[in-house]
């Protein structure tokens, strides 16, 4: 790779994709938060089809990245394919703006986003990976702060996109709200492309090699040929939950034998990690079953059985639109990823920083306890309606496990796979996310609503029957997890021993005074 002449920081070249990064969750997070709420009131689906079809979205949503990965280390290149991603993203939501309800144009349209999410996502966590090869200590760092840029984001757009769609649609009309909300989100990825543009100077020098070729026109018509008729396979999908289904089990059998293939096949110094990497991405699929039931039986619940008034002492603050609930799990990623931060650089610089695998396992843990937090607001009910602290301090817990699980899942993959397999094991990953993400919708239909049941007090036990299950599956969870930490500990001492042994080039040190916290 080039050498930027002057230096960059780490920590400026970090900024860029940190800020693209933020304004593209923006858009992503502003269309998941009506998404669902929008196909049952605007499409006519009930609370079973719609989950299932944002479950088939979302698993292709974070399948497409294992493409994406596969064509930025070895045919356009990392930062290529990251921009051209944002744009197709663009696009994808803007065909959201058009105001109509016709269900094919929203298969269309997410066809188009699930296409550039899997140009963007992992060629963005790549960057990261690349900027701070080496550094085992600064790496966890680097990617829970990465991770808050995401929770920026989606904290601003999930505010933002519900409160659009009332307020437009007040004036103009309910149809306009909707589609308006949407556009939103296309003009967030518009800023964040403008942002782009004024620093990629400063990931000049970072990239894959495929970066420093020229681009050949076959190769960028041959990508170009390829997304657009993913996107009508895509569209396809979505348009029978039987060929959703038949997908997303495939991909999840597809994902398992090229991960043992690798593990078989590999030199043997890089096994224990593929091993660790394996073991903590099935831990990674059970947690995002859990993280899939924001969008779907959390949202339904607060239209349901939340009292959307913020009190406080007794002082009425203000009153919540259902959606922005879901905004809390933002709202609490961005409070807690400093504290983390601080605390794994406080226990690194004395050697005691936890492994991820017990991360993992206290963040199992913490979101068994969010879900029983539910099941125990309803305790205090009223009229079938729970407190909107019950879905603050559920979310609290909720998120905490977020930010040990997923929010170190990037970080996993980068200290535990070879550098030649980085672009396509951060796909790989995000296809096990997605597998879980459609399995999520499965376990939220378990709190289908029959329709015509409009009583609170029916509907308040049939979502927290599905919560407190949750929350014992939850410490189910845990306990595997704390059972396989001695396996996880003698894999991880392995790896550190080999990774040692070959000598690896030293990180780039930043030519700033700031850095990173470590």
């Amino acid at each position: 790779m080039a050498v930027q002449n002057p230096p960059v920081s780490q920590t400026r070249s970090f900024s860029t994709v940190f800020l693209i990064e933020m304004w593209e969750r923006f858009g992503f997070y502003g269309m998941q938060v009506l998404m669902v709420t929008y196909m049952m009131k605007k499409l006519g689906f009930v609370d079973t089809h719609a989950n299932l079809v944002w479950g088939a979205a979302a698993a292709l949503i974070y399948a497409t990245p294992a493409i994406g990965g596969w064509v930025g280390d070895k045919l356009i290149g990392t930062r290529r394919t990251m921009l051209t991603g944002a744009v197709v993203l663009m696009l994808g939501y803007a065909l959201l703006w058009i105001p109509s309800n016709d269900p094919y144009l929203t298969y269309f349209a997410l066809g188009v986003i699930i296409v550039g999410n899997g140009f963007f996502k992992p060629n963005a966590g790549n960057l990261v990976r690349k900027i701070y090869e080496g550094d085992d200590t600064r790496i966890d760092s680097a990617f829970t702060i990465y991770y808050m840029a995401v929770n920026v984001g989606s904290m601003l757009s999930m505010t933002a996109t519900p409160w659009i769609r009332n307020v437009v649609g007040a004036a103009y009309g309910d149809a306009m709200g909707w589609h308006t909300a949407f556009g939103a989100c296309a003009v967030g990825l518009l800023l964040g492309l403008g942002n782009y543009l004024l620093m990629y100077r400063t990931l000049a020098h970072i990239g894959s090699p495929a970066d420093e070729r020229p681009l050949s026109m076959s190769r960028v018509a041959g990508v170009a040929g390829a997304a657009v008729a993913l996107v009508f396979v895509a569209a396809f999908i979505l348009q029978s939950l039987l060929v959703a289904k038949i997908c997303v089990y495939a991909a999840g059998l597809v994902i398992l034998g090229i991960f043992l293939h690798l593990i078989r096949s590999s030199d043997r110094t890089e096994r224990a990690g593929l091993i660790a990497a394996l073991v903590l991405t099935v831990q990674t699929i059970f947690f995002f079953i859990f993280y899939a039931q924001m969008a779907t039986s959390l949202n339904l619940f607060a239209q349901h059985n939340v009292n959307l008034s913020m009190n406080v002492f007794g002082l009425h603050l203000f009153n919540w639109i259902p959606e922005q609930y879901q905004n809390l799990n933002a709202i609490w990623i961005v409070v807690l990823s400093p504290v983390l931060v601080l605390i794994y650089n406080g226990l690194g610089k004395v050697g005691k920083d936890p492994s991820v695998a017990t991360k993992f396992a206290l963040g199992f843990a913490a979101v068994a306890l969010g879900f029983f937090m539910y099941g125990f607001g309803a305790l205090g009910a009223v009229g079938g309606q729970v407190s909107s602290w019950t879905m603050i301090w559920g979310y609290g817990l909720y998120s905490l496990g977020e930010l040990l699980v997923s929010g170190l899942g990037l970080a996993m993959i980068a200290r535990y796979v070879p550098a030649r397999m980085g672009g396509f094991m951060m796909g790989a990953y995000y296809v096990a996310v997605g597998i879980s993400q459609y399995l999520g919708s499965v376990v939220a239909n378990y709190a289908h609503i029959p329709e015509g049941l409009a009583d609170p007090v029916q509907s308040l036990a049939i979502y927290t029957n599905l919560f407190n299950k949750l929350g014992f599956v939850g410490l189910g969870c845990t306990a595997i997890a704390v059972a396989v930490l001695p396996l996880m500990k003698k894999l991880s001492n392995s790896h550190a021993e080999h990774a040692a042994a070959a000598d690896p080039l030293p990180p780039v040190r930043s030519e700033e005074g700031w850095e990173l916290p470590g």
